[in-house]
Parts: C-alpha cells; sequence; structure tokens
C-alpha cells in the first residue's frame, strides 16, 4: 500500500483489487502550426502515449486505482513533416488530493520547450531502463518518474528518492542522443537540471518544504484550517532563504510556477499583518508572479 493511503483509510479495509498502474494520464496533442491536413497520426500517437504512460509500472509499490496519480501532458506539435520527425512543445502537470476534501492541489506544472521526436504509425512505444531507444519513451518515463517521485514526497520525507534517481538514469542514458533537453550545457532549465536539482542534496530543504506545505499544512486544513494556513505561512520565509542560497534554480522556481494561485487563495483568508509579511517575501523571492501575490496586499479585511 502506497504512503498516500491514508487519504483512502476507510478503503483500505475493503476487499479490492490492486491495479498495475500508477498514473491516471490525461493526453492531448495540439497541432495548430502543422498545415497537413491528414492527422489521423496525431490521434493514434496520442492514444499511445496515453497507453504507454497508464499502462506501465512506475513505482514499486501496489496501487490502487484511486491512488493512481492525476496528470496531464499537452503536447503541441509545432513543425511535422508529414512523415515521423515531429518537433513540440509540452506542458506537464501533476495533483493530488489534499486530506478529506474533494480538492487536488497542483504538484508539477512545467513547460518543456524541447519534446521533440519521431514516431511512425503502429510503432511499438519500447523502452528500457538500461539504454536509450527513442526519444520519445525517454521523454515520457523521464516526467513519469518526476511525477510519481514528486507525489511521493508530499506524502513522507524523501520518498520520492528512488523515482529521481530512476529519471537520472534516463538522462544518463540520452547524453548521446541527438535531441536537446538531456545536456548540462544546453540551459539552466531543461531536464538535467531538473533531475539534478532534485538528486542534489543542497535543494533536500525544498523537498522538505514540499512535504511540509502539503503533509503539515494543506493536509490538516480540513480539520483544523487555522493550523494548516499557519505552518504554510511559516514556510515562507525557509523558501525566501532556499531562494537567496540558490538564486535561479530550477527546482525553486517549480514550486512558486505551480503553487503561486494556490499560496494567495490560502493566504487571503489570514490577518492583514500575515498577509503583508507574506506578500514581501513571496515578492521577493518570486517576482515572475508577483501579480497574483498583489492581492495580497490590496486585499481588504
Amino acid at each position: 500500500m502506497r504512503k498516500r493511503g491514508f487519504v483512502f483509510i476507510l478503503l483500505f479495509f475493503a476487499v479490492i483489487t490492486a491495479s498495475a498502474q500508477d498514473l491516471n494520464a490525461r493526453v492531448q496533442i495540439l497541432s495548430p502550426q502543422v498545415q497537413n491536413t491528414n492527422k489521423r497520426q496525431l490521434t493514434v500517437l496520442e492514444g499511445a502515449i496515453r497507453d504507454f504512460l497508464n499502462g506501465r509500472k512506475w513505482s514499486a509499490d501496489i496501487v490502487q486505482s484511486q491512488e493512481r496519480i492525476d496528470c496531464s501532458f499537452v503536447i503541441n506539435i509545432t513543425e511535422w513533416d508529414g512523415s515521423s520527425s515531429f518537433k513540440a512543445e509540452a506542458q506537464i502537470q501533476s495533483s493530488r488530493p489534499v486530506y478529506g476534501s474533494t480538492y487536488n492541489s497542483t504538484i508539477l506544472n512545467l513547460s518543456d520547450k524541447d519534446f521533440s521526436f519521431t514516431y511512425t504509425e503502429g510503432q511499438p512505444l519500447d523502452y528500457s531502463d538500461q539504454l536509450f531507444t527513442t526519444n520519445l519513451t525517454s521523454l515520457l518515463a523521464y516526467y513519469a518518474y518526476i511525477i510519481t517521485g514528486m507525489d511521493y514526497d508530499t506524502f513522507a520525507k524523501f520518498s520520492g528518492s528512488p523515482y529521481y534517481a530512476k529519471a537520472q538514469t534516463v538522462v544518463n542514458n540520452a547524453q548521446n542522443a541527438s535531441f536537446t533537453g538531456w545536456k548540462a550545457f544546453e540551459g539552466m532549465r531543461n531536464r538535467y537540471w531538473l533531475a539534478e536539482n532534485l538528486t542534489n542534496k543542497a535543494y533536500d530543504p525544498v523537498r522538505l518544504v514540499l512535504y511540509d506545505y502539503h503533509r503539515n499544512g494543506l493536509d490538516v486544513m480540513f480539520e483544523n484550517k487555522n493550523k494548516g494556513r499557519k505552518q504554510i505561512i511559516t514556510l515562507l520565509p525557509q523558501l525566501q532563504k532556499i531562494d537567496k542560497q540558490r538564486q535561479g534554480s530550477m527546482l525553486g522556481q517549480m514550486f512558486f510556477t505551480a503553487k503561486a494561485d494556490e499560496l494567495v487563495n490560502i493566504i487571503g483568508s489570514a490577518s492583514p499583518t500575515e498577509r503583508m509579511s507574506a506578500y514581501n517575501i513571496l515578492s521577493a523571492a518570486d517576482p515572475a508572479n508577483i501579480g497574483k501575490y498583489d492581492l495580497l496586499r490590496k486585499q481588504q479585511n
């Protein structure tokens, strides 16, 4: 039974059939820039990707159907030669349920601008953790492991580590590939650096914040809203400290990308003093979302 099983504690005692799947992935392929009128291959590709993500075991635990991780892949095809070569961008998101509620909290909200690959209709999506087979399956496996690891990290401290290690293996296997996004010198915000951040102990404080934010913050709010909110507010100075020590780190900014709107909603019901304190920290640590945080400063009692 997975660590996240407490959310479904009543169902734990029921007689249920274990599912082999870990992800509940929704896949959408868009192609507004592609002129090719015969887009049947894109429909087939969409189904193949969905089956690949949802039909495999990514974690080591037995996962019940209601415990599968909700995630989505929106793949925007920017160029297609009409045959097997695709240039694309992808928006990858994942979320997890909050204890005692119907609310799902976003964990990952990431844009990959180098989601390019080759695919021929009917081609099996083969994948091995031991070697690089195709860029498409490497991309999908990489993000499946990242999504799984981040989900686990929100339920138990550092429990996502085995899955980040697997994502790092995918990166290592892709070092000789001709596709971009896998190498350290190709920018500071790519797949290489995300895996590096998640496996680098220097960024453990970010992972601990992710755990405390969900397990001791959001999950507590069902029974004690004020207690959960205060716990989340106390985490903000830690995020600011991490930002100052690791300026421009991919992992820290990913947290804010996923959580900015949620933070505003949670802190919006705090006292004026708490709101202003939170605003000062958030606007300094995450200036990209200062327009959202301005609502904390302008909000009236």
